[in-house]
């Protein structure tokens, strides 16, 4: 208590020092504070389900087609789910929405439909109530709802249990109130929970039962299975499918397994890692910055020491003096931290984008200020410990000699001094370097030609309940009325339908084959991208017609199929030969799939992600191919609200009771796709510009430190006849040695940090000696300014003060 209370007075003697140091270690500290709080969220507490890592994710794949983590068919989960030996349960689900009505304005849900041992496979428990039973799964009407759907929608009802709900316009009944399920599992407000698993809205039980596949399947592995031994034995259940349902259009398809806490967090991997090793730097910086600070502050303070000596005092005694010193230092640093982490959090989802999937955020919670506690006392000792350890090496008779002359330290400490100036100089370049690289590649994907526009575009969805909408006349007849009765209000320029739009997370993939070739079986085919689109989709989006024509009227549910396809394609599919009036045959109708003929050729786009190419895409007409669920798009100059007022107005002639589904203007969707690259790269920016700024302070610091202590030398100099400029170029000299130390093992530790980030980077080389050039310069220039100032103050001394002073 003792050395504390002293430690305190200490701070307090000397608050420029002590505000300096607990701002650069508050800055390192919040920012690791903040992202190890986003880690805890996404990587350590995504799941709040029993035991997650023993619950595996079971995807399809077949490489040859390159189909890589696609769901599972109906019939291949009834064969895992009674073949497979290594899970005590396996389940599935298919996600959904449900339109609500009867309690006031008709409302789109979020909703999933599960088997019936879904949820106590994840060992979801109910609030009240129950979970479904065996007898229930896909013949009773009745719900399992989240608590957030409880009390928003239904007010907390008591009596909930029981009480009839109308979705997608069939009575059901409530049974269960279960906890919130996590976003990063289920989505956003995921509200209800339905046992009719194996039906697909828009899709006939033949052609389910071919092979059409969409649910996501998962298996709890048995006490003492491996997750080696599942997919031994999965590969083997594959097998058995393959050989008794070669017909069906996934039985060429291999099992994939990953643990549900790597499903939901892997493609962030990457980023979060990046960003995880970005902070430990700023705060090695940091660390070392203050540690240079602590070795000149603790190298001033030898004649205290030597009298603790004097007086009896230990080394051991010192040293835990000093440490205490630096540790308190650092905690009240961590404590500033917190606060800028809390500050900084409701930030992230703005630079995540919806898409990213970032919905929530982390929280300073008790796991971060354990971690926020554990790194300010890490921090503490270790940017104390050698300071004090060199400074309690002083000698007793030389250290009462001094009295109270400055000194500049011995040649081991100055050497220490020299090597931390070069260690922050060293990672800044690297971190600029990285960010730079990360900045480039976003800069250079966000200005990429996606082949479509989105300005002035507005969207929602739109989704027909079977009760009222039985069949895809009825879906099509609906589709034809909105988008005329749109089309002719004023305001409106374009309108159109589509099966969904670019950039907004879903695509659906069919099998094609040329009719005029050696037709292979259907399970053989590869897939391509495949959208319903009305007359008027590729005037909206901006989409060129390269060659034949557009859709139109003409083509109904009741005429020729026809096709467009895109010009890679017509090259790919078609080299050296004109595509239009060829015929295909897509999906699995009829076993062979459905014959159709090519009539136009559109320009390409980029429908999936704005950094990747999609080879093969087709385009068909929505009266053809058609589904319960649509997007409405319209390009007008009018605001949002008018735009959803005008929908909302033309809907209610139609049909009332229906919703609509997310609207929004569609340049958000190109925004949100990049939504984990700009937080990477926003992240990385400031980041980087952080430890640019510490790195000069630490420079600067430690350079006017030198001078202030080198006054009498200095002044001894200036009495011997040294010139201003003689003056300026040995501080300037001494100040900026370490620092081109450091800009040379920087340039080399960046080109291996840039082989680490290439995966990242979209379109460049992980090499580019430009970029490695301004940083270069970037941290010279700075860092001379740094020692600039310093030497200036040094010729401004006045060699008889300073002798005096001696």
């Amino acid at each position: 208590m003792n050395d504390l209370k002293f430690a305190v007075r200490q701070l307090l003697k000397s608050p420029a020092f002590s505000l300096l140091a607990i701002i650069t270690l508050a800055i390192g500290i919040g920012m690791n504070t903040a992202i190890f709080s986003l880690i805890n969220e996404l990587f350590l507490n995504a799941l709040p389900y029993e035991h997650p890592e023993r619950v595996l994710h079971v995807y399809q794949e077949d490489k040859s087609r390159n189909i890589e983590q696609g769901p599972m068919s109906v019939p291949k989960f009834w064969h895992y789910r009674d073949a497979q030996t290594v899970f005590s349960e396996f389940a599935a689900d298919g996600g959904t929405g449900f339109i609500l009505t009867g309690i006031g304005d008709p409302l789109q849900i979020n909703g999933d439909n599960v088997t019936a041992n879904y949820l106590p496979l994840l060992g979801v428990k109910p609030i009240i109530g129950r979970l479904f039973t065996p007898e229930e799964e896909s013949k009773a009407d009745v719900a399992v709802i989240s608590e957030h759907f409880w009390k928003s929608k239904l007010a907390g009802d008591p009596n909930v249990i029981g009480r009839s709900i109308t979705l997608n316009g069939v009575a059901t009944t409530i049974i269960g109130v279960v906890p919130t399920p996590p976003v990063a599992w289920m989505g956003p407000n995921m509200d209800v929970f339905t046992c009719k698993p194996f039906e697909l809205p828009g899709t006939p039980k033949e052609l389910i039962m071919r092979g059409v596949s969409f649910l996501r399947a998962i298996g709890r592995l048995k006490p003492g299975v491996t997750i080696e031994q599942a997919k031994a034995n999965l590969a083997a259940v594959a097998q058995s499918y393959r050989q008794a349902n070669a017909e069906k259009a996934d039985a060429s398809w291999t099992p994939q397994v990953v643990t549900l806490p790597e499903d939901v967090t892997g493609n962030l991997r990457p980023a979060f890692m990046t960003l995880l090793a970005a902070v430990a730097v700023v705060l090695l910086i940091a660390c070392s910055n203050v540690a240079n600070l602590l070795l000149v502050r603790f190298t001033a303070r030898k004649r205290e020491i030597a009298l603790r000596v004097a007086l009896g005092a230990s080394r051991g005694g010192i040293v835990r003096l000093f440490v205490v010193e630096s540790t308190l230092l650092s905690l009240i640093a961590g404590a500033i931290g917190i606060g800028l982490a809390h500050l900084a959090l409701p930030i992230i989802p703005k630079l995540a984008g919806q898409n990213f999937g970032l919905i929530t955020v982390g929280s300073v919670n008790l796991p971060v200020l354990l971690f926020t506690l554990a790194v300010s006392v890490l921090t503490g000792l270790a940017m104390g410990a050698y300071p004090a350890l060199q400074s309690s090496k002083s000698d007793l008779v030389e250290g009462l000699k001094e009295g109270g002359r400055g000194t500049s330290g011995s040649a081991g400490q100055q050497r220490f001094r020299r090597f931390l100036v070069g260690a922050q100089v060293c990672l800044s370049i690297v971190l600029v370097t990285g960010a730079a690289l990360l900045m480039t590649s976003f800069v250079r994907l966000a200005n990429e030609n996606a082949g479509f526009r989105v300005d002035k575009l507005w969207g929602c969805g739109i989704a027909l309940p079977p009760s009222r909408y039985p069949d895809k006349a009825s879906y099509g007849r609906f589709a034809e009325r909105l988008q005329n009765d749109l089309q002719n209000s004023p305001g409106v320029e374009n309108v159109a339908v589509a099966d969904g739009v670019p950039l907004q997370g879903g695509s659906a993939s069919t099998p094609y084959s040329r009719a005029d070739r050696n037709i292979v079986p259907l399970n053989q085919r590869p897939l391509g991208l495949n959208h319903s689109i009305s007359p008027g989709y590729l005037k909206a989006f901006g989409i060129p017609l390269v060659a034949g024509r557009d859709f139109n009227e003409h083509d109904r549910i009741d005429s020729q199929p026809v096709v467009l396809i895109s010009q890679s394609t017509a090259k790919r599919l078609f080299p050296n030969e004109d595509p239009i009036g060829h015929q295909m045959f897509f999906g699995t109708d009829g076993g062979t799939g459905l014959l159709t003929t090519i009539v136009g050729i559109v320009g390409d786009i980029r429908y999936t992600s704005l950094d990747k190419t999609d080879d093969v895409e087709f385009y068909r007409p929505i009266q053809q191919r058609i589904f319960p669920f649509m997007a409405l798009i319209v390009r007008s100059a009018m605001p949002p609200d008018a735009l959803v007022k005008l929908t909302r107005s033309t809907l209610s002639k139609i049909d009332p009771e229906l919703p609509i589904i997310q609207p929004g203007m569609l340049q958000e969707n190109v925004s949100d796709s990049l939504g984990a690259k700009r937080l990477t790269t926003t992240l990385l920016g400031v980041f980087a510009g952080v430890a640019v700024l510490l790195a000069v302070i630490g420079i600067y610091g430690a350079v006017a430190y030198s001078v202030a202590q080198r006054t009498g030398e200095i002044g001894v100099r200036m009495a011997l006849g040294a010139q201003t400029r003689d003056v300026l170029r040995l501080v300037i000299t001494q100040g900026m040695m370490p620092v081109v130390v450091g800009i040379v093992i920087g340039i080399g530790a960046a080109l291996g940090v840039g082989k680490l980030l290439a995966a990242q980077l979209y379109q460049m080389s992980a090499y580019n000696p430009t970029l490695l050039g301004a940083a270069a310069v970037l941290l010279a220039a700075v860092s001379l300014l740094a020692c600039l100032f310093p030497a200036r103050r040094a010729t401004l001394v006045n060699p008889i003060q300073a002798l005096r002073a001696e």
